[in-house]
């Protein structure tokens, strides 16, 4: 596989009690961070994973039905998660952006989508259907935000299930297969199905050699992975399919004891984004 640099940065965070996303959990509330994926291809520029909060998820849901999305999902998006000075704190030239790559198109993950309008958008075919239809009280109720994702990006969608199906290296087993969505061998993206329809994340090797698999949402942080713990039924069920949930996370574990070196990040998890990034967390 091409290797490609990858930084893992937050862009806003919600709170909330850490049994809602592990089943035995604490009733504590802990922070989770909208993280973000800024993969650097060697020749095609600056992809992003994901865009996490914006100051668009706060006007989106100003109104109601989606108000009761802010109400369930406290959020704090502070000065340096703004667009220009977000990109400017972490050294990113707007002009070296290449494209979006959405894993799925919750509001957390999407608000950010405006900025990039202009840009192919890598995403679910499934995915993006979703989105678009629907009543909006049904929408706001699975976590979906239409007004997030202008509908000129529509057009330059570039749909997982249409990227040819490649082998995945032996370090993310047992996953064994991914979709080629530039066509080039660097950025495998893998059906994660459970969580929400559409739902994917992404595999590839590191400018260190390290592979990595972004997880997106299949998992809410490192310990369930490892304990091979899932949410309460409650949770899984609110927007996806418990059964098909826990098989995807029990392939995570099971791709964790294969291989201690492989970087599995999921979107909200803050201990296993200071593990990958090791000294140079901040």
């Amino acid at each position: 596989m091409i290797r490609v640099g990858f930084r893992w940065l937050e862009r806003g965070k919600t709170r909330h009690p850490e049994t809602s996303t592990l089943k035995g959990g604490s009733l504590r509330p802990v922070d989770f961070p909208a993280l973000v994926g800024v993969i650097a291809h060697p020749t095609r520029g600056h992809f992003l994973f994901d865009t996490g909060y914006d100051p668009a998820f706060i006007e989106a849901t100003e109104p109601f039905p989606e108000r009761f999305y802010r109400w369930a999902t406290p959020v704090a998006v502070r000065e340096e998660h703004h667009w220009p000075a977000w990109l400017a704190r972490d050294g990113i030239a707007e002009d070296s952006l290449a494209g979006l790559i959405v894993s799925h198109f919750h509001g957390d993950h999407v608000a950010g989508a405006r900025h990039l309008a202009h840009l192919p958008m890598y995403c679910a075919q499934a995915g993006l259907a979703h989105l678009r239809q629907g009543a909006r009280f049904a929408l706001v109720r699975k976590g979906m935000l239409p007004a997030l994702v202008p509908t000129a990006m529509d057009a330059q969608a570039h749909f997982f299930e249409h990227a040819p199906e490649v082998a995945l290296p032996t370090a993310f087993a047992p996953f064994t297969s991914g979709r080629d969505i530039l066509g080039d061998g660097s950025l495998l993206a893998v059906e994660l199905p459970g969580h929400c329809p559409g739902h994917w994340g992404l595999a590839f090797v590191d400018a260190n050699d390290r592979a990595v698999l972004l997880c997106a949402d299949a998992v809410w942080s490192g310990k369930a992975i490892d304990e091979n713990r899932p949410p309460p039924r409650l949770t899984t069920a609110l927007m996806g399919d418990t059964a098909t949930y826990c098989g995807t996370l029990d392939q995570l574990h099971q791709a964790r004891c294969n291989n201690g070196e492989l970087a599995i990040l999921p979107s909200h998890c803050p201990a296993s984004a200071i593990a990958y990034r090791g000294d140079d967390a901040d």
